[in-house]
């Protein structure tokens, strides 16, 4: 079955899968890394470059979720947005968590850990697949014309399909609050994240208009499978494939 989402959402990138940037290539992703962070935390930058590690690696998704609620330290975060910090409250509700914390790394959407060290992150995600958590469902992407094509398999269960756009690389000098006088790089900051189809365990075929990503300033995007709780929360992630412009150096 062939979906066309005829909405103003769209990518103008080239594939690049996390450990695959072929859309023949069998193998999948390790798994999703979502880093919740901020510039006014002072705990955050060695968790910042963690995820930058992981990220350059290449074998699993890896996305910067910026929050909003250390603003009043004295620094605005110049990426966070209201709806990345709702997202991190989401997932505390999905795992049965009363707040939230930076630098929070939540991997598949199912289990979280301080995000300060890459190979712990690693460890967690084949932790995580040595017990059948990890992704099952695999999905493969690509650009034809001005068109994305997104492919998934077959599997059990419901999911959403989710299209995280994020911006690759960001240098930014932060003047003021906690980290005030360091110059941080930021990978793969998330600025929108939006549902664009539901997938009911049969094989799916998206087809998605090339243009978003450009004009909204977007240079990249990860497609996800994940589970939903049963308020609409981020759950459990089964697929996930990533999408670039160009290959990170």
């Amino acid at each position: 079955m062939i979906f066309r989402i005829a909405s103003c959402l769209a990518v103008c990138c080239t594939l690049a899968v996390a450990s695959a940037a072929r859309a023949d290539d069998a193998a999948v992703p390790k798994g999703v890394v979502e880093l919740f962070t901020s510039q006014g935390c002072s705990s955050c930058p060695p968790a910042d470059a963690a995820l930058q590690k992981l990220a350059r690696k290449g074998d699993v998704v890896a996305l910067s979720y910026h929050v909003d609620y250390w603003n009043y330290l004295g620094w605005a975060d110049t990426l966070a947005t209201p709806e990345n910090t709702a997202r991190q409250y989401a997932y505390a509700r999905s795992l049965g968590r009363s707040g939230v914390y930076t630098p929070q790394a939540v991997v598949n959407g199912r289990d979280h850990l301080k995000g300060t060290d890459a190979e712990m992150i690693e460890g967690r995600l084949d932790g995580l697949r040595a017990r059948g958590h990890g992704l099952t469902v695999p999905i493969h992407a690509g650009r034809k014309g001005d068109e994305i094509e997104i492919s998934i398999g077959a599997g059990d269960g419901k999911a959403d399909v989710v299209v995280v756009y994020f911006r690759q690389q960001q240098t930014v000098e932060v003047l003021k609050g906690e980290n005030m006088g360091k110059t941080i790089s930021y990978w793969n900051s998330v600025i929108d994240v939006q549902t664009v189809a539901m997938w009911d365990g049969a094989a799916l075929e998206l087809v998605l208009p090339a243009k978003m990503i450009g004009s909204e300033g977007a240079d990249g995007c990860a497609v996800l499978l994940q589970s939903s709780g049963p308020h609409g929360e981020p759950a459990a992630i089964r697929g996930a494939a990533l999408l670039t412009t160009e290959p990170k150096s």
